[in-house]
This record gives C-alpha cells, sequence and structure tokens, in this order.
C-alpha cells in the first residue's frame, strides 16, 4: 500500500512508538513489528489484527492479504479509521495518546476488523464476511454483523458484550460503552434494529431494540431497555426507558457525560 503524504495521525502514532520502544525495551520487538517496521497506518493495521484474527485454518499471512485489499479498494475505511483514533484521544481519558488503540484497544480492534467484514459483505462474499465475524466475536467477544452500517468517529469503549444486528445503522460521532445491544425484539423480520443517529451516546448495559430512531445527540442512560423512538438531544433512561430531559447545546457523545446535570426537564 502506498504512502500517504502528510499523514498527522500515523505521525503521531509513530513518533509516540518510537519513545516507548527506547524506554521500555521489553517492548521494543513487539512495537517494531506492529508500527515500526511499516510504512501506512493502513499495513500497520492489517498486520496486528491479521495477527489476532488468525486461527488454525485461515493464517495471518491470508487474513493479511484478505484485509489489505479491502483498505487499497475503499479509501473510506482508512478515513474512518482516523477518524476512530481521534475519537478515542479526544473522548476516552485512558487513551493517553494515538498510538494506545491502535495497539491496545479492542474496542478500535473489532470495529476496524468489522469494515474488513462488511467490505466483503458488500462485494457478495457474504461466507467470508460471516468468517470474519465469527473470528471478531471469538476473540473480543463483540459481535457485529458484517450487514451493518456504521459510521466514522466512533468510540467504543471497553466493547466487551457488544451485540449490532444486521438492519443496524449506527451514525457519524457516536459514543457506546460495554454491554451495549443494537438488537431486534425477536418477533419482526426484514428491517428490525435500531437507527441511531449522529452524535448519540449509549451507556453501559443498555439494551436498544427494534427498529427505532434514536434521534441526533441523544443520551441514552447505562443498563436501560429502549423500545421507542428517542427525540434528538433528549435524554432516555430506565426499564423501559423513557425521556427525562432534553440538552439542546450539549454534545453527549463528544462530552461523555453520562450525568443529566445542567440539562432540562424533558417537556416539548
Amino acid at each position: 500500500m502506498s504512502e500517504r503524504v502528510g499523514d498527522p495521525v500515523w505521525e503521531k502514532i509513530r513518533t509516540e512508538v518510537a519513545s516507548d520502544a527506547e524506554r521500555e525495551p521489553l517492548l521494543a520487538s513487539f512495537l517494531y513489528s506492529v508500527v515500526l517496521n511499516h510504512k501506512t497506518l493502513e499495513d500497520a493495521l492489517s498486520f496486528h489484527l491479521a495477527s489476532k484474527l488468525e486461527s488454525a485454518t485461515i493464517p495471518a499471512i491470508s487474513l493479511r492479504d484478505l484485509i489489505d485489499t479491502a483498505f487499497a479498494h475503499d479509501p473510506a475505511i482508512g478515513e474512518a479509521i482516523r477518524a476512530d483514533i481521534q475519537a478515542v484521544v479526544d473522548r476516552d481519558p485512558a487513551a493517553g495518546g494515538y498510538s494506545t488503540p491502535l495497539l491496545y484497544f479492542k474496542g478500535f480492534h473489532s470495529i476496524q476488523s468489522y469494515r474488513v467484514a462488511n467490505y466483503y459483505w458488500k462485494h457478495d462474499r457474504r461466507p467470508l464476511a460471516y468468517y470474519l465475524q465469527s473470528r471478531i466475536a471469538s476473540v473480543f467477544a463483540v459481535d457485529i454483523h458484517p450487514a451493518a452500517r456504521i459510521g466514522k468517529g466512533i468510540l467504543m469503549d471497553h466493547a466487551t458484550g457488544v451485540v449490532i444486528g444486521e438492519t443496524a445503522v449506527v451514525e457519524d460521532n457516536g459514543s457506546m460503552l460495554h454491554e451495549v445491544t443494537l438488537g431486534g425484539t425477536g418477533k419482526e423480520h426484514g428491517d428490525r434494529h435500531p437507527k441511531i443517529r449522529k452524535g448519540v451516546t449509549i451507556g453501559a448495559g443498555a439494551k436498544i431494540l427494534g427498529n427505532v430512531e434514536i434521534g441526533e445527540g441523544a443520551l441514552i442512560g447505562g443498563g436501560s431497555v429502549v423500545l421507542d423512538p428517542v427525540p434528538p438531544h433528549c435524554t432516555a433512561v430506565g426499564v423501559p426507558a423513557k425521556v427525562t430531559h432534553y440538552h439542546a447545546g450539549h454534545e453527549p457523545a463528544r462530552e461523555m457525560n453520562h450525568s443529566d446535570a445542567g440539562y432540562s426537564d424533558y417537556s416539548i
């Protein structure tokens, strides 16, 4: 894959990793193999994901070819990778830098692996897409159907136990924590999963079920069960979830604010 000219995210990653390799010699071999031996972010990521997703039946070298093909033929994946890294840096205080999600965060790894599976789903290689979904679930404990549509600038914090169904949509700049389910009710066929609009925050353990729309900038409280649509810029909490607050002017997904403090009671 040809090297991008002026890739600030990749340049920051290499600078951070070079410093880490000098300060922690025990990790130098790992850091060189994953980052410093590669010319582009896509090269590094394909190497890293392939090493994690390999199995006794499909080795890393074969998986890397598949991942490289997806990255090379769909430039939008590269844009999403960088936006996702920036989202982690901006919203997760545990990140500590641009290299951390690439090296260590399985939420980031699972989303990028999904992007590869989605590429093959869209190119009518569905058995391969299903295989990748299965490996992603086994390795990262994140189950995303390859047909789901996920935008860029996504933070999936911790990620363990996240489930996203076949007809789900997650638009740009959203944040979700572990054990979130975007699922069906079990009674429907066809278009049966949630539509999450831009800038939505979904708290840990929340379940959003059915073909319901969560409006732009909404906040879903942790542990809630959402069965009905939620208007834009509103907070919904509880089992079943009820709309409680209106927060125009706030961006919960960017602020990672899970409190109602400063929000108006819902009365519109």
